[in-house]
């Protein structure tokens, strides 16, 4: 396997070239810093989408952006030590401005690969914003958890407002050892309690210790094979993006404007 391709590593001679060979496509890893519960580290969601996120440059050649270490993670509330969180009208905002930046650079298929469950509103936001500013550019919104059905499977499967769960643990213990604290998982089984509510309630209404779910189920060997899922499957998307087209010529303004592959 190829080393992966890392934007802030290339100069400005190398990036056209970089770009040429990969149909204009860049990878944007997004992420949060917060509490994530007794036993993981906080910086947990940008650790997975930057590691996932070079692993699948190297597979595919598609150059990656700098990893945002923040996002919209108000939901933790004050009760914990550790959460930074950006309001998601700056995240929206934030995420516009570098994907209009890279298109100046000659980026025209942006995928924006979320590893924060509650990116994913100031994410489509930002979707939203730049294809109507940018007609030939094409912008993708992946969540990591959600990438394919079996990796979904894996991440619901103790819980369905999942955090800090079985899952996210067993990545962590497979991908980095060190944000995990391995004395503290026996005890940070928290149940979903969200079942049948009408509101959506911040986590220091629904959890006892900032999980839900069932991080003393996993293991390592776990997290080694649900990371080999989401590479493989998030590879297998990115390539078929690099040769999409849009389905209709249409231009958002009314006029002829050339599209990627066209």
């Amino acid at each position: 396997m190829s080393a992966p391709l890392l934007w802030s590593e290339r100069t400005r001679e190398e990036i056209p070239g970089d770009l040429g060979r990969a149909a204009q496509a860049v990878l944007l890893p997004v992420g949060a810093t917060e509490q994530h519960g007794p036993h993981l580290g906080c910086g947990m969601d940008f650790v997975l989408a930057d590691t996932l996120c070079r692993a699948v440059s190297a597979r595919t050649g598609v150059p990656m952006l700098p990893t945002l270490p923040y996002g919209c993670s108000l939901g933790h509330s004050r009760r914990w030590p550790g959460t930074i969180a950006l309001d998601p009208l700056v995240m929206t905002d934030l995420v516009r401005q570098i994907g209009a930046q890279a298109y100046h650079s000659g980026v025209r298929r942006l995928f924006l690969v979320n590893g924060h469950v509650t990116n994913a509103a100031p994410l489509r936001c930002a979707l939203e914003l730049l294809r109507a500013a940018h007609d030939d550019l094409m912008v993708a919104l992946v969540n990591t958890a959600t990438v394919s059905e079996r990796v979904r499977a894996a991440h619901f499967a103790d819980a369905d407002d999942w955090h800090a769960n079985r899952a996210e643990t067993a990545l962590m213990q497979a991908l980095a050892p060190t944000l995990v604290r391995e004395g503290r998982i026996v005890d940070a089984d928290d149940p979903d309690r969200t079942q049948n509510l009408v509101f959506a309630h911040p986590v220091n209404r629904t959890s006892r210790n900032g999980v839900t779910g069932s991080p003393s189920q996993a293991s390592a060997a776990e997290g080694v094979e649900l990371f080999a899922w989401m590479v493989e499957d998030l590879t297998a998307l990115v390539r078929r993006g690099l040769t999409e087209t849009p389905p209709l010529p249409h231009s958002y303004d009314g006029h002829a404007v050339p599209m990627p592959g066209a």
